[in-house]
Parts: structure tokens; C-alpha cells; sequence
């Protein structure tokens, strides 16, 4: 999940930099190993049973908590790199050929997977306040009536670094641990480094429970969009693991349609023209527009007709706009924005993600949400240029963090005496990334793998892709998301494959209630229609 601008995209797409602790267990029996890590060496495992009443259907499930270890590449495949930290869930009684999986990840890059596991699919859920700061433990944790378990199995990852997932460094050298550790984050952490990461679990895990011919899904939140496109490519590329499907949600393929410190890019002026539905629907939601219009979803048709068309000849001029052209459009986007004309006049017309979101209720030193702009909070720096935090991030992250930390221990009796990490520690993430068909070496530009997803449709014109996005999301606005889906590099004949669905939520639509109930329905008749088990 962003945040902050490219020049900085290491922190781009976190929530936030917390870390959650477990508490330690001592063991009586323990033994001293030969080097720090030499625990991560073996795969671990720890099964429980439960159910889940999904939409007043109850469901039986095994769940797993555990590990699997990847090895290096090339001269490198027996050296074990990660052990790779899952939650599985299985419906009970389901034939494994005739049952789906699907792979759910978060973003970050680097994030574990605990948002979407207690916020949208997994069997239990944490009760979070639709719109305002969610007050402090204890958390509710209830049934989740809209667990996808009623549609397919569920494997939840945390990526390399991440939750339970370490990176593994097993010389007991201290020297050349730290040599071995850096060689890992070098591999391991980027595009490319990530997506390869990611596949060899996935095939590790087909083999481990019989999975190969199960109907297979990928559902990516975030920079997990990005991560499923080069993940679908390398899947069916280099694997031969055709997908039946690829769930998109909150996505960004290319990070030049990035709003967040475009200001940093110029000459790049499509994150302005992408983003300004967002912005007008945020002001329509906190009534900050000169004139409120009786209907956001007829309002957002006519911005989206002025933000390619008007608004996009405008900003393309550049300096050759004249002063009279220029009133105008200010006056335009003041009545689809709610900022003053005199703001937007200062801004060259150009207001990124972090501007809007100080600017727009500044009137009352308040800062509006960037993961879902439905939220709001107390400005840090009122004469600041742009906000400072998230008010969503902030409203509703401790209580994830607590939620998942007691349920992970308590009901999946895994993790005693290790620590949970919201995020890997990653000092920096290779964005370079060589698209399929480069020659020589990556490409140094803007990350886009909008080439990779293509490129597994294309290899597999069967393959369908569900883009799903909320209104409120100024991190990844959904226009972006659509601009990108109707510019893949595909012949018109595979255009029908990919379906789309917008929600009255932001970054995290499950987020609001009425939404994840929409999400799970939508997401379960699509693997219904895609899975190829007939008859249902």
C-alpha cells in the first residue's frame, strides 16, 4: 500500500512501519542450535479445526499454520534462502480436483498478509468503525459471514521478511551471516526477486497437498497487484501453472499513473488527470463541493469525461496555456473539487495525492484519508504543503494487529516465542524490473507490469482477470486501475476476459461492511464461473 512518492517507493504502499511482538514461551527442553537460524531450516506446521457460517451456510474447515522453505537458483538451488509463513484453510470433504484454491497477499512490498486474513476472507473477522478511529482493545472478533471458504480453499502468505516469514541466513559466523543476509535481501527483495519468491511457494504448495490440479486463483491487494501480474507470467511462463483466474484489488501496474509526488516526475501529468475522479468523489463525500450534486455515480461519469478530455489538453500545453485557459480550468476543477481557485491557480493546476489531502478540510485543520478518504483526522502541521499521516491507517491498524496476534497464537497455536512483523525490514526494493521480451539487462525506468500480465493472458487466452477498486482510494485511485486495464498491450479478442467492479469504500474495500459483503459476492461468482468444474 503507498504512501509516499516514487523517489521514496520503498515506503510507497505501507500502512505503517509498526511491528507486532509475540510473547515468548520458554522451553525447557530446547537445544542449542549450530547457527541462529538453523530452526527455519525444516518446514513447520501446526493444524486446527474450526467453522465458519458464510451467508448462512456453515462450513467445516482444517486449517494449517506453517512454513516452507525456498532455495536459491541456479548454482544456488540447495541453499535455503526463506522460510515462507502461510495460513491454509481446506473446507472439509472437498475433493482437492474439484475444490479451488486461490493465494491471497497483501502489498507493502514487504507486508504481511494479516489485512486481508482478518479484514475480507479469512474465518474470523475484526470489527473495526466504518468511517471514524476505531477505539482502543479490547477488539471485537467475530464470524465472518463473507469468508470466500464457501467458494474456495484459502491460502493466506506473508511475504519474505514478513509476519512469520524469515529470510535465512545459516552460518554461524557472525561475519558471514551478515554477508549471507545482504546477498538474501539483495535477491530477494525487489520486483523480479519478490515475484520468483512467491512462485516457487506456490508450486512448493501445489505439491504439498495435492493441489496441481485444483482450479487455481491469485488475489492481490495493492503492490499484490503488481506482484500478481509478474507472478501470473512466471507462473505460466516459466512453471507451466495455468491460472484459472487473477483478483485484483486496490491495483497499480504502472507507477507512472502514481499520484503520490508526481511533482517529482514532471512532464508526467496523467496521475493529475487519473486521480481527479478520487478527488471529486472525496469532496463529494465530506460535502466540501460548491454545488452538491444529488448522485456521485452520475457526477463521476462527467469528471471522468473532463479529466481525459479538457483537463488533459489543458495540463499536455504546459506553459503555452494561456492565462484566460487557465482561469477556466482552475474554476472547473474548483466546482469538481471543493479546493479554492486561488490554491489551484499556485499549484499550476497540479495538486497530488498528499496536497489534496491537507487541503480539503483545512478550513478546519483536518487531514483526510489517503487509504480511504472517507476518513478523517486532526491535522499534524496545518501550514504544512501535504498530510503528514493516514487517518485510516491510523484509525484501524492497532486493531488488526491485535486481533491477528491473539488469534494466530490462540486459535492456530502457532507462533509461541517468535515475533509477528507487520512488515519485512527491507532498506531498499529493487523497483527495476525486466519485462517479459527485454533483451540485456532491466529496463531503468518507472516500474510497469502491465507487459507481464499481458503476457500471461496472451500465453493463456483462458485466463480471466477480475480488476476490483473502491471510489475512496487516493492511494491507488480507480481510475488509474481502469486506464491501465483498457491500455494492456492484448488483442481486442481478450478485452472480454477481464471484468471490473468499483465500490463505495477505499484502498481496503472490505473495510466497509456493505462493500466486503459486495466483494466476497462478486469474487465468489467469478471463481464460480471460472473454475471449470462442471457441473456446480
Amino acid at each position: 500500500m503507498r504512501k509516499l512518492p516514487l523517489a521514496v517507493a520503498l515506503a510507497a504502499l505501507l500502512l505503517s512501519t509498526a511491528t507486532l511482538a509475540g510473547t515468548a514461551k520458554p522451553d525447557d527442553k530446547a537445544k542449542p542450535v549450530a547457527a541462529p537460524d538453523a530452526a527455519l531450516l525444516q518446514p513447520q506446521s501446526s493444524t486446527s479445526e474450526g467453522a465458519v457460517t458464510v451467508e448462512g451456510k456453515r462450513i467445516d474447515y482444517q486449517a494449517v499454520a506453517g512454513t516452507l522453505v525456498l532455495h536459491g537458483s541456479g548454482d544456488k538451488e540447495d541453499e535455503p534462502e526463506v522460510s515462507m509463513f502461510y495460513v491454509a484453510y481446506f473446507k472439509k470433504g472437498a475433493a482437492a480436483t474439484r475444490r479451488p484454491v486461490t493465494f491471497i497477499y497483501n502489498g507493502g512490498p514487504g507486508s504481511a498478509s494479516v489485512w486481508l486474513h482478518m479484514g475480507a476472507f479469512g474465518p474470523k473477522r475484526v470489527v473495526t468503525a466504518d468511517d471514524t478511529h476505531t477505539p482502543a482493545a479490547p477488539y471485537g472478533l467475530v464470524n465472518n459471514d463473507y469468508s470466500l471458504l464457501d467458494a474456495s480453499d484459502l491460502v493466506f502468505i506473508d511475504a519474505p521478511g514478513a509476519g512469520f516469514s524469515r529470510l535465512i541466513a545459516d552460518d554461524a559466523d557472525k561475519a558471514k551471516r551478515a554477508e549471507q543476509m545482504k546477498q538474501r535481501k539483495k535477491a530477494i527483495y525487489g520486483v523480479d526477486g519478490d515475484g520468483h519468491a512467491f512462485a516457487q511457494f506456490i508450486t512448493q504448495f501445489l505439491s504439498k497437498y495435492g493441489r496441481w490440479n485444483s482450479p487455481k486463483y491469485l488475489f492481490g491487494e495493492s503492490y499484490g497487484t503488481t506482484r500478481s501480474a509478474v507472478l501470473a507470467n512466471i507462473l505460466e511462463n516459466d512453471d507451466s501453472v495455468d491460472l484459472n483466474g487473477v483478483i485484483l484489488l486496490s491495483q497499480i501496474l504502472s507507477f507512472d499513473t502514481s499520484i503520490d509526488g508526481p511533482e517529482f516526475n514532471p512532464g508526467i501529468d496523467l496521475p493529475y488527470e487519473l486521480a481527479l475522479p478520487t478527488y471529486a468523489a472525496t469532496a463529494f463525500y465530506h460535502h466540501q463541493l460548491p454545488q452538491q450534486p444529488a448522485a456521485l455515480q452520475p457526477f463521476l461519469d462527467e469528471v471522468k469525461q473532463y479529466a481525459l478530455g479538457e483537463y488533459a489538453q489543458a495540463l499536455m500545453a504546459g506553459s503555452r496555456l494561456g492565462d484566460a485557459q487557465k482561469q477556466a480550468v482552475a474554476e472547473k476543477l474548483h466546482q469538481y473539487t471543493g479546493l479554492p481557485v486561488a490554491y489551484l491557480l499556485k499549484a499550476n493546476l497540479r495538486v497530488s495525492g498528499g496536497m489534496f489531502e491537507h487541503e480539503l478540510q483545512a478550513a478546519t485543520d483536518t487531514t483526510t484519508g489517503r487509504l480511504d478518504s472517507r476518513f478523517s483526522g486532526p491535522s499534524l502541521d496545518p501550514l504544512g504543503k501535504s498530510s503528514e499521516y493516514d487517518p485510516q491507517s491510523s484509525a484501524i491498524s492497532s486493531a488488526y494487529v491485535a486481533a491477528f496476534n491473539d488469534y494466530v497464537r490462540r486459535d492456530l497455536k502457532f507462533g509461541q516465542g517468535q515475533r509477528y512483523r507487520l512488515y519485512a525490514d527491507i532498506d531498499h526494493w529493487d523497483f527495476s524490473h525486466k519485462a517479459p521480451g527485454v533483451q540485456g539487462e532491466a529496463l531503468q525506468s518507472s516500474t510497469n507490469v502491465m507487459p507481464d500480465l499481458a503476457m500471461a493472458m496472451k500465453t493463456n487466452p483462458d485466463l480471466k482477470v477480475y480488476l476490483n477498486g473502491g471510489y475512496y482510494d487516493l492511494a491507488t485511485p480507480f481510475f488509474a486501475a481502469d486506464y491501465e486495464m483498457h491500455h494492456l498491450p492484448i488483442p481486442a479478442s481478450l478485452d472480454a476476459n477481464i471484468s471490473y467492479s468499483w465500490y463505495p469504500s477505499g484502498h481496503m474495500v472490505y473495510a466497509h461492511l456493505p462493500s466486503l459483503k459486495q466483494l466476497h459476492d462478486n469474487v465468489a461468482r467469478f471463481i464460480e464461473q471460472t473454475d471449470n468444474v462442471k457441473p456446480h
